[in-house]
């Protein structure tokens, strides 16, 4: 396959989520994207708890430089990386990258096709200078309160703002390099946690507008149907969600059930009144079965439906095994995981992996080599710590 960005070369000065996230997507559609870490490596290598595998999931198809940047000769390397970059990407906390002189302002000069992208927590305004987290602007963003209980804001079971705004990130750069292919020039794209996170509740709010009310939470909401709920079964669970009347009426034609013919249910909105009766009738109807009988029943009346799961379930699913959607990577203990791929595929077929997972500065050489340095010159900046 000829992958989309071949020959798109990218530098990252990223950590943690939202900046890695932003790189994967565009590692795997094939751009050379270099990583480029302190000499002890990015700190994200070392998280532990929840951040385990945050490292593992974000930075496969990039290369590693280990650079000290706060050195003469390191920032001079960094420098010249991003003098002969399509793009440069960072995700520090606010007037970081200007005080290690690698800001837009630092950096335009260096190269007029240059694609900066700056992730942060918020976009120019009044709440610019502050340190942001998916958690936070989950809470302000008003994410938080739609997930929780009532007076229980709860954050989503995922980095989803981090990785929503590293992909609005991805969207910009790829806007960025198209419109360079007009004008000649490049430019500064900013993407960021807050903004990312209005946009996903942007539903809500609209709700709000239409409506003049709050959206109650989804723990608590009424639902738009009248069978839309997670059910207990013999040996698991299974959400149902039966959001047309031809969904209602093949269900019941499956299974043999005259529920349709009912006056009270004949329609979605008779049967958003009498939920307090139907979805105890459905739990009851719905107990005894298996998730093996159930599931292909269900497949053939054509209707919504999904086995509740947790994440590590995903390792064994049959179809992302099928459709080369999960790729191996080889963690740092030598064990191989296979991981989700970018849901994304060009002509039927999915993005491979191209390179494992980097060491710290594995590349380190190779990518000064293509900078122009000698052997010697390589040697002399690794003795005085300025690479690794």
């Amino acid at each position: 396959m000829t992958l989309p960005l071949e020959g798109i070369r990218v530098v990252e000065f990223v950590h943690t989520v939202m900046g890695p996230s932003c790189g994967l997507v565009l590692a795997d559609l094939g751009a050379d994207v270099i990583k480029v870490e302190p000499p002890g490596g990015d700190h994200t290598r070392r998280l532990s708890a929840s951040g385990a595998g945050f490292f593992a999931m974000f930075n496969r198809n990039k290369r590693s430089i280990a650079i000290d940047l706060k050195s003469d000769a390191g920032h001079q390397v960094a420098r010249q990386l991003v003098a002969k970059a399509d793009v440069m990407t960072e995700n520090f906390a606010p007037g970081t990258i200007e005080r290690l002189r690698l800001g837009w302002e630092d950096v335009r000069g260096l190269n007029p096709r240059l694609v900066f992208a700056s992730l942060k927590g918020f976009l120019p305004g009044p709440y610019q200078h502050r340190t942001a987290l998916d958690e936070v602007t989950q809470m302000m963003g008003g994410l938080a309160y739609m997930t929780g209980l009532p007076g229980r804001p709860m954050r989503a079971g995922a980095s989803v703002i981090d990785i929503a705004g590293g992909t609005y990130a991805a969207v910009g750069i790829l806007a960025a390099l198209l419109r360079r292919v007009v004008s000649g020039e490049g430019g500064k794209v900013e993407s960021s946690l807050f903004e990312s996170t209005a946009l996903l509740v942007g539903q809500h709010m609209a709700y709000y507008a239409v409506n003049g009310k709050g959206m109650p939470p989804m723990s608590i909401r009424i639902s738009a149907w009248g069978i839309y709920d997670v059910f207990d079964l013999d040996d698991g669970q299974i959400f149902l969600g039966l959001v047309t009347d031809n969904n209602f009426a093949r269900v019941c034609a499956e299974f043999g059930l005259d529920w349709n013919r009912e006056p009270g249910l004949a329609s979605n909105e008779l049967r958003v009144e009498a939920r307090d009766t139907l979805v105890p009738r459905f739990q009851a109807f719905l107990k005894d079965f298996r998730l093996a009988e159930l599931v292909p029943r269900l497949e053939r009346a054509a209707v919504p439906f999904a086995e509740i799961r947790k994440p590590e379930d995903l390792f064994e699913d049959p179809h992302l095994n099928a459709s080369d959607g999960l790729v191996a990577v080889t963690l740092p203990d030598g064990r191989e995981a296979r991981l989700p791929a970018l849901p994304i595929a060009f002509d039927g077929a999915r993005l491979p992996r191209r390179r494992d997972l980097p060491s710290v500065g594995e590349h380190t050489d190779a990518i000064l080599a293509e900078l122009g340095y000698d052997r010697g010159r390589i040697d002399r900046l690794r003795e005085e710590g300025a690479v690794a």
